[in-house]
């Protein structure tokens, strides 16, 4: 006997990006059915996630990020990004852009833990152990997706022989709400504000290195690591001060070569992965959801949830932006890599150069902040 189709839309993944689909297809009237764990992670996450606008836009849309704690959301009102050469500096300001903020630094735990609440009081989605029959599945189970590879969809993974390393920071500066970011080649250091664990003073580590040097630096105990980090940073943060434990994870430049198919569709990192020194891998994964939902919102009465034709709508709306984040993200990190003379000299100057030139600063903040 067939199976008896019970939901409309079957997600596979309860990360960020899953449980946004889940609750943004279920406020259409769909019936979702939600598959992966629910519980809170045993292990502590300190990643913070960088977000954009339109990603703040959809979390409201949802009633998730009005319950968010306040002090597990920072703005982000000024960003100073520096290269490896003295004087290669640019500066961005929200009030030069006639902007609120230029972007939100989120507590990673908090936000999927304000996801995984609102999804337990969602009245059309149903947490599930095991799939169930539906019109269209929407992979959201992670850059490492097991579905994705059974549906034959490649995901050419192009290693970067770099490694992020996370951690939370105190200083004995109050941030003011100001990001800053260290071109230093090889690596890419960045200190992101965020009210955790200190209101006014507390900032989120994101260090991308050569796999051997994050290696050595993991090895570190907490007070030769603190400091060397204020070594590197030269105190213009304030003396930092370790405030918990660090985590570590590979960088990859990756993209699925199919986004859809016959009842399926990949979203979040199960289709793209990018490098963090722009902040922009959730944002793209949020984008996903929106356009999903705006598509299967929009859809003729008579064409099935899981019509490919329908979903490749979806897949056309986010190609592009997906590809042209992927190679911003790739072409920064190997302009700042390269250690050719001619090269540092020129990214330097036009650092510098970029920074006196107002239009110029506008287009580049409007291309980090579209996701």
């Amino acid at each position: 006997m067939p199976f008896m189709q019970t939901h409309d839309i079957l997600v596979r993944g309860t990360g960020a990006a899953g449980l946004c689909t889940a609750l943004a297809l279920s406020r259409q009237g769909l019936a979702v059915a939600l598959l992966g764990p629910l519980a809170e992670p045993e292990q502590e996450d300190v990643r913070a996630y960088a977000l954009n606008a339109q990603s703040v836009a959809l979390l409201r849309t949802l009633k998730v990020w009005d319950a968010l704690p306040a002090d597990a959301r920072t703005p982000v009102q000024d960003m100073h990004v520096e290269g490896d050469a003295p004087g290669a500096a640019i500066d961005f300001s929200a009030w030069q852009q006639s902007l609120p903020e230029l972007a939100w630094i989120v507590d990673a735990a908090e936000l999927e833990r304000a996801l995984r609440a609102a999804v337990k009081f969602a009245p059309h989605v149903t947490s599930m152990a095991v799939p169930v029959p539906a019109a269209l599945e929407v992979l959201a189970e992670g850059k490492a997706s097991a579905t994705r590879a059974a549906l034959g969809v490649r995901m050419e993974r192009h290693p970067y022989g770099q490694t992020a390393v996370a951690a939370r920071l105190v200083s004995d500066r109050a941030h003011a709400g100001l990001a800053r970011q260290w071109f230093r080649s090889p690596d890419v250091l960045a200190l992101l504000p965020l009210d955790r664990p200190t209101p006014g003073h507390g900032l989120a580590l994101v260090w991308s290195l050569p796999e051997e040097a994050a290696q050595t630096r993991m090895a570190l105990n907490d007070a030769d690591f603190t400091a060397l980090l204020n070594d590197v940073t030269s105190g213009v943060a304030g003396q930092l001060v370790l405030a918990g434990p660090r985590a570590q994870w590979p960088l990859a430049l990756a993209c699925a070569d199919r986004l859809c198919g016959p009842g399926w569709v990949l979203v979040g990192d199960a289709a793209h992965v990018v490098h963090p020194l722009a902040g922009q891998g959730l944002n793209l994964g949020l984008a996903d959801v929106a356009v999903l939902a705006e598509v299967l919102a929009a859809r003729e009465a008579w064409r099935a949830l899981g019509d490919e034709k329908l979903l490749s709508r979806y897949a056309r709306r986010r190609l592009g932006p997906v590809q042209a984040m992927a190679q911003v993200t790739d072409g920064l990190l190997h302009l700042f890599a390269s250690e050719a003379p001619l090269v540092k000299e020129l990214r330097n100057r036009g650092l510098s150069l970029a920074n006196h030139l107002p239009p110029l600063k506008r287009l580049l903040t409007a291309r980090a902040l579209g996701g």
